[in-house]
């Protein structure tokens, strides 16, 4: 079983950008699947912001909600308290290896997952496994070469070079929205698979320094920063000019940046 390693760890710069995530912004393809009475299974669910939605959709359905770092599952559990759910289990877990029977689901969700993986297919093989016949898998992840920005900016270009280095050497496929269909092909496991995809968009200003402000954390004090240190890709310096790019970025009037997602809906 691969042991994989989260690019970007759980710095709360990382846990901002998750716990800003709704079934709105983030599994809006996947609301008209959800109906009362489903037993959901929310793979990776960090801080639990979609799990706590997910779960007042089906009530009094059962939503199983996993991650791998156990760190993050008390505040998840907290986020579904204040969304007043009691119907959620959380849970750590592998994808890998879930420890459920066989056709134990009517929707397996996994949000910005699938990308972080050695072995996606592997993982939807197992995401089949223990979604009963019927019913449907759902991953949806960004494409990091697909995303654009305006004005241009060498500093923010270093950025997603400097990402890109670190998410390979990680095993992972940073471009990961552009491969779900076919990974879902290869792994040979479901009836018909259903693509789409959407877009995050910062050009306001307030989600402008929002993702700016985020990002500009990110590249300097992240799990992501220091592997890239200790992987010879960048140094303090080099990161540093990186984070200010996206703070100039984020206060310039004309500031755009989108991020591109595959979504996939895949049939048991």
């Amino acid at each position: 079983m691969p042991d994989d390693r989260y690019t970007h760890g759980h710095h709360d710069a990382v846990l901002r950008s998750h716990r800003n995530r709704t079934i709105a912004n983030s599994a809006a393809y996947l609301r008209p699947h959800l109906a009362s009475g489903q037993r959901v299974l929310d793979v990776g669910c960090g801080p639990g912001t979609i799990t706590a939605e997910i779960a007042a959709v089906v009530a009094p359905g059962e939503v199983v909600a996993i991650d791998r770092a156990a760190d993050v599952l008390d505040e998840a559990r907290a986020v579904c308290a204040e969304h007043g759910v009691d119907n959620v289990t959380i849970t750590v877990g592998d994808v890998y290896a879930l420890d459920f029977a066989d056709d134990s689901f009517d929707v397996v969700h996994a949000h910005q997952v699938l990308q972080h993986l050695s072995d996606p297919v592997a993982a939807l093989v197992e995401m089949a496994r223990v979604c009963r016949p019927g019913g449907v898998v759902a991953a949806r992840d960004a494409d990091y070469a697909g995303m654009t920005w305006h004005p241009a900016d060498p500093r923010i270009e270093r950025w997603m070079e400097i990402y890109q280095g670190v998410a390979r050497a990680n095993d992972a496929e940073p471009n990961g929205g552009r491969h779900l269909l076919a990974w879902a092909n290869a792994a040979k496991a479901f009836d018909r698979v259903e693509v789409t995809a959407s877009v995050w968009c910062y050009a306001e200003p307030i989600s402008r320094s929002w993702w700016g402000g985020l990002w500009s954390d990110r590249v300097t004090a992240t799990a992501m920063s220091k592997q890239a240190t200790q992987l010879g890709l960048a140094n303090a310096t080099d990161l540093e000019w990186c984070a200010s790019g996206f703070r100039d970025w984020a206060e310039h009037p004309d500031g755009w940046f989108t991020v591109p997602h595959g979504e996939i809906l895949a049939w048991v």
